[in-house]
């Protein structure tokens, strides 16, 4: 169960389940799963290679230049199997949600996870103590988790099914998800790229705010959710909360966690809850959500790559989440939080390196897949698909931005710095006040005049 902020408007004192237009300033996506034997007898009787179930311009014209391997196709297939063995755990009860997913609930002790050696016969641990927050006469005192206001649901939980306790819901995937993929063998991991916080010719954008420069051992922010327009399904768009260490270099450890909209990896066009992590800027180790062994999830409220709903619309209702992820000072694992006091599960300590002791960069923000169509700029969009001008109700945002310190205290962030690297087709604008805190506004259409 997700939970909707209350949130407070700058110019107003009360407190609102649905958030409405303010001033100038405020804060306040069926998949039928292929069957292998029918595949295998497409597959005989083409006279051309499988393309994936989405394809852009670049792919196709791969395809059809590639000669028809039957032998290949079927190695294919085995590795899609074998894969899906290991991310396909035994289910304790099946969802069918609105949107055509499967959500499984299966045994927490027989996640993916505890594939892990490291964790082998164990079981998930038992929640950390939250960090303290600073009350307005500036005493810190732990942080107690409000009372719920209002549910913010995820389209699987709309038929009022719930996973039972000491099970877990997984989203299942399906051989589709994976034919549908770019790389078969690296399904479920962003691809192998140069990693740079300004980085600009990779074909990832990014509009940002981040601290760096210290000691962080967690962070927090409130984002709103949309459902941006995507051009071609091999692009993405999401807004995500990222916590680093390392050099942007192959030692590049990151924790991530926010809302995406991916076609390539999901098969549709709504935002959804995802995490992410790596050891090594993305190389060889991570992937999205569940889709390997290493975040241990504890919640079976939660289906992590499930659909958020509702949304925020343009002129109209804002619905955001929280995230929350910080480092455990008895243990030393990273737990993730989402909405009000609600864990989701932890990254494992070991699974990192530089990671094991504490984060050097914080950053919240947008980010795209250019892919340049027909060698123009692509018209994804990031957030709410206008630009940060555009203020409350139109511009997406990010709100209450605090990072932990050392002592397992939230506290504001030392100093906000804003980028954005391609301007004039997704922008940014940061602030500050009494209510939202630390927040800016990001976001853009992508192309468009000031765009080409």
């Amino acid at each position: 169960m997700l939970i909707l902020c209350r949130i407070r408007c700058p110019h107003f004192d009360h407190r609102i389940r649905r958030l409405n237009p303010c001033s100038n300033m405020a804060i306040c996506s069926r998949k039928t799963s292929p069957i292998i034997h029918a595949f295998v007898i497409f597959l005989l009787v083409c006279s051309s290679s499988i393309s994936p179930v989405y394809s852009s311009e670049p792919h196709n014209l791969h395809a059809r230049n590639r000669t028809f391997r039957p032998d290949k196709e079927l190695q294919k297939l085995k590795f899609i199997r074998q894969r899906l063995n290991k991310i396909n755990k035994p289910a304790v009860k099946t969802i069918q949600s609105p949107d055509g997913d499967t959500v499984d609930c299966v045994l927490s002790h027989h996640q993916p996870a505890f594939d892990l050696p490291q964790l082998k016969g164990q079981r998930p641990l038992d929640p950390p103590e939250r960090p303290r927050v600073y009350e307005r006469d500036g005493v810190m005192m732990t942080a107690e988790v409000e009372e719920e206001e209002e549910e913010h649901v995820q389209l699987w939980r709309m038929s009022g099914e719930t996973c039972p306790e000491g099970t877990i819901p997984i989203r299942r995937t399906t051989e589709q998800d994976m034919l549908r993929a770019s790389s078969v063998r690296r399904f479920g991991r962003k691809p192998r790229r140069r990693v740079r916080r300004d980085s600009t010719s990779n074909g990832h954008e990014h509009a940002v705010g981040y601290v760096s420069g210290g000691e962080y051992y967690g962070a927090k922010g409130s984002i709103n959710v949309w459902a941006p327009h995507i051009s071609n399904p091999y692009e993405f768009s999401l807004s995500q909360l990222w916590v680093i260490s390392g050099s942007f270099a192959h030692d590049l450890n990151t924790i991530e966690a926010g809302w995406q909209v991916s076609p390539e990896l999901y098969g549709d066009n709504y935002p959804r809850f995802f995490t992410y992590w790596t050891n090594d800027a993305y190389e060889a180790t991570g992937c999205y959500n569940l889709m390997c062994s290493g975040f241990v999830q504890t919640n079976n409220r939660i289906a992590i790559g499930a659909a958020i709903s509702p949304i925020s619309s343009y002129h109209g209702g804002q619905f955001d989440i929280t995230l929350l992820i910080w480092k455990d000072p008895k243990h030393g694992n990273w737990w993730l939080e989402f909405g009000s006091g609600i864990l989701v599960g932890y990254w494992p300590s070991f699974l990192f390196t530089h990671l094991r002791d504490h984060a050097t960069m914080v950053q919240f923000g947008g980010e795209i897949v250019n892919t340049r169509p027909g060698g123009s700029h692509t018209s994804t969009a990031m957030g709410s698909g206008h630009f940060a001008g555009e203020g409350f109700g139109k511009a997406s945002y990010f709100r209450n931005l605090e990072v932990v310190d050392w002592d397992n205290n939230l506290i504001p962030l030392p100093n906000l710095r804003v980028l954005a690297d391609h301007p004039n087709c997704y922008d940014i604008r940061g602030g500050v006040n009494g209510v939202w805190g630390h927040y800016f506004y990001y976001g853009g259409p992508g192309r468009s005049v000031r765009c080409p």
